[in-house]
């Protein structure tokens, strides 16, 4: 019998985003503001926890020249399909932007960090002339947890205790083992969002790839192999297909992605460099497209514990899934699958976040490569012992020692990181 939590799982947790999702959020709060107020905007006020101001920052937006906060607060409030989602900026034009400039421009947005712990929590307060709008996203990013007009309640579904990110109460407890045997044996047809997200995310890579965005990470590692400078392998087309599609992605392209987990980029890192390998192995489809699932799973799983946002690079559960998956397609066991993990998670686990930006497309490439390598010496029966570090001869319980090192030390760490990042010199 299929697992249909599964199932529902997959559909809870891949849902298609335009943009970096935390800027996003902001502008899906701002634009579900306007919906409670009939008169000219007076102020726009937005607290935001540490966590989603380094990451709204200085993304790019979609189709916009103008970055930062306060500019998506307010294009949120000039543009916002907030029916949208995740796509509340879709068909936003440059007429629109100018307007939005305009609110900046006249000091009606204000932005401040939010006091609190949690770590996805975005507040934005909008007042007219006679009216006020509150709005309140938190723990998801399209989870609208409060809503207040003209000091009146609509909605107040807050609690900090279950909005941290973490595994809500309704969630099936699974294990690997039970993804495993999920991805063996559920019909095909069962995996059409899976196909969708192989197909939206490798259009925005292929997008990266053939054009200029941001640091032009994976284009320049592409082009370097039609070069020989860099070898047309496995590892080095996984790391150019996948940050492809985070320049492109945080360089603010209009094309949309299939996230992972509140997260874009590690939608992509999750697909890209398994769609790689099987491209480059000559796999079928079918063979592909389960072990595409394997990744979206083995993330959504991990970062269950591991939080929604962190201090940690969350592309580093992606590298660590998309190896297990890699390691599916070679046609090995289940044993090595979780030896790819345990690898991978002792590679790149120190890896910070400070932000996203054009940088990030460094860390896709990054994790891309050591999913590959890890799946690689997997395959060939090496595994970190648990004699190293905080690796546990049980995965599951080395990604709980993972998953504690991004919740125990992100307090301290995102402080310190957006320290650097608001007061550095310009």
């Amino acid at each position: 019998m299929i697992n249909e939590n599964i199932c529902r799982l997959l559909e809870k947790e891949l849902v298609v985003a335009l943009g970096c999702t935390e800027p996003v959020a902001i502008a899906l709060a701002s634009a579900t503001a306007k919906k409670y107020i009939s008169e000219p905007v007076t102020s726009i006020s937005v607290k935001a926890s540490g966590n989603v101001i380094k990451n709204a920052l200085s993304v790019g937006i979609p189709g916009m020249n103008h970055t930062g906060i306060d500019f998506t607060a307010a294009l949120g409030m000039i543009a916002g399909d907030p029916s949208k989602g995740l796509q509340v900026l879709e068909g936003v034009t440059r007429n629109e932007e100018e307007k939005a400039i305009d609110l900046v421009q006249r000091g009606i947005v204000s932005v401040a960090t939010a006091d609190g712990p949690e770590k996805l929590f975005i507040k934005v307060e909008v007042k007219t002339a006679t009216e006020e709008a509150i709005v309140v996203i938190s723990g998801d990013h399209t989870n609208i947890s409060f809503i207040s007009q003209n000091g009146k309640m609509l909605v107040d579904e807050s609690n900090p205790a279950s909005s941290s990110g973490s595994k809500k109460a309704d969630d099936p407890v699974l294990t690997i083992d039970d993804l495993y045997t999920f991805i063996n044996e559920v019909p095909l047809h069962r995996l059409d969002l899976v196909k969708h997200s192989v197909e939206l995310n490798s259009a925005i890579c292929k997008e990266g790839l053939s054009n200029d965005y941001g640091l032009r990470v994976g284009k320049t590692l592409y082009d370097q192999t039609k070069k020989g400078i860099l070898s047309d392998d496995l590892a080095t087309y996984s790391m150019a297909l996948s940050a492809a599609g985070s320049d492109a992605r945080m360089a603010g392209s209009t094309m949309p992605v299939m996230a992972n987990s509140g997260s874009g980029n590690q939608g992509i890192a999750v697909t890209m460099p398994v769609v790689a390998a099987a491209e480059k192995l000559g796999v079928t489809e079918e063979k592909m497209l389960r072990a595409v699932t394997l990744s979206h799973l083995l993330s959504i799983h991990m970062k269950s514990k591991f939080g929604r946002l962190s201090a940690l690079c969350g592309v580093t559960v992606a590298g660590a899934s998309a190896s297990a998956a890699i390691t599916y397609l070679l046609d090995d066991n289940l044993d090595k699958m979780k030896a790819a993990i345990q690898n991978t998670l002792g590679n790149v686990s120190g890896m910070v976040c400070d932000g996203a930006k054009a940088g990030c497309a460094m860390k896709v490439a990054t994790c891309s490569s050591a999913a590959v390598q890890s799946a690689v010496l997997a395959s060939n029966g090496l595994c970190i012992p648990s004699t190293n570090g905080f690796i546990e001869e049980d995965v599951e319980k080395t990604i709980e020692n993972f998953c504690r090192l991004g919740a125990e030390t992100s307090s301290t760490t995102d402080s310190v990181l957006l320290d650097m990042m608001v007061n550095k010199q310009r």
